[in-house]
């Protein structure tokens, strides 16, 4: 079993790989680098989403470099996090979210691996955008260890960089949008197209613009993310050993061998 961890703001280094080793792997996309070690037996692999000293924003990420590259290194799961904002005075901040569908506002990016050409037309479903068996596998490990995660919410992901206005988070509260963010689209797309499973962990950070009291600032951002890094961390230690070893779910088959290529 091998298992990749995508970290977000705040996540550069989870700090669970033993006899660590870097990679840079060439995808058509373009280079990933991606850290490889292990975990009490488990072979996992770690890949800083806006790459060394967080440089990259959220619109200039390659994301599907770093997916196709998580795919070609043999992973096939991949727990994911990321800083949100939050919508819903229920999920406040400091607590988790395992997200389980998304809304989509995102605008220039490079959103599919599938582009037509020779290898024609291909529409993958996403009724059930996230991995059932690695939310299940998140949900009991923030259980066992008294965590406070919601065991779903609906994630709207906009382009950024900029914060959204109080008016777009009025539209999207409408929508049914719990948490705001900028990265997880298409991250969590390509991921169902390389057929990989693939969850999230949503960090609420904040209240949304409109909600939040005060300006929102990335100042604000980092210094929740500091002081939620160590139940992160167990929270990801403890749902890598509880991934099942074989994989029940659909999201192996979900885009069928068109993504052989």
């Amino acid at each position: 079993m091998r298992v990749a961890i995508i970290g977000g703001t705040g996540v550069y280094d989870p700090g669970l790989l033993e006899g660590r080793e870097e990679t840079t792997v060439t995808t058509p996309y373009g280079e990933a680098r991606v850290s490889l070690g292990r975990f009490r037996g488990i072979e996992v692999g770690f890949l800083t989403r806006h790459g060394p000293h967080h440089s990259l924003p959220p619109h200039r990420v390659n994301y599907r470099a770093n997916i196709r590259a998580l795919r070609d290194l043999g992973f096939e799961r991949v727990l994911a996090t990321a800083a949100v904002g939050s919508l819903n005075p229920e999920m406040k901040p400091g607590e988790f979210v395992l997200v389980d569908q998304f809304v989509d506002f995102t605008r220039c990016r490079e959103s599919t691996f599938f582009e037509g050409g020779e290898a024609g037309v291909v529409h993958v479903d996403f009724t059930e955008p996230y991995c059932p068996e690695l939310r299940a596998s998140l949900a009991r490990a923030a259980r066992e260890l008294e965590i406070a995660a919601h065991e779903g919410g609906v994630y709207v992901c906009t382009e950024g960089p900029r914060f959204e206005t109080p008016a777009e988070i009025r539209a999207f509260r409408i929508l049914g949008g719990d948490l705001v963010g900028m990265t997880n689209v298409p991250e969590v797309v390509l991921a169902r197209e390389a057929n990989l499973c693939y969850a999230l962990v949503a960090a609420v950070t904040n209240f949304a613009a409109g909600i939040s009291p005060t300006p929102l600032t990335h100042e604000e951002v980092l210094q929740v993310m500091a002081a939620n890094t160590a139940r992160l961390r167990a929270l990801l230690e403890r749902a890598v050993e509880m991934v099942p070893p074989v994989r029940h779910c659909r999201c192996g088959r979900a885009a069928g061998p068109a993504v052989e290529g």
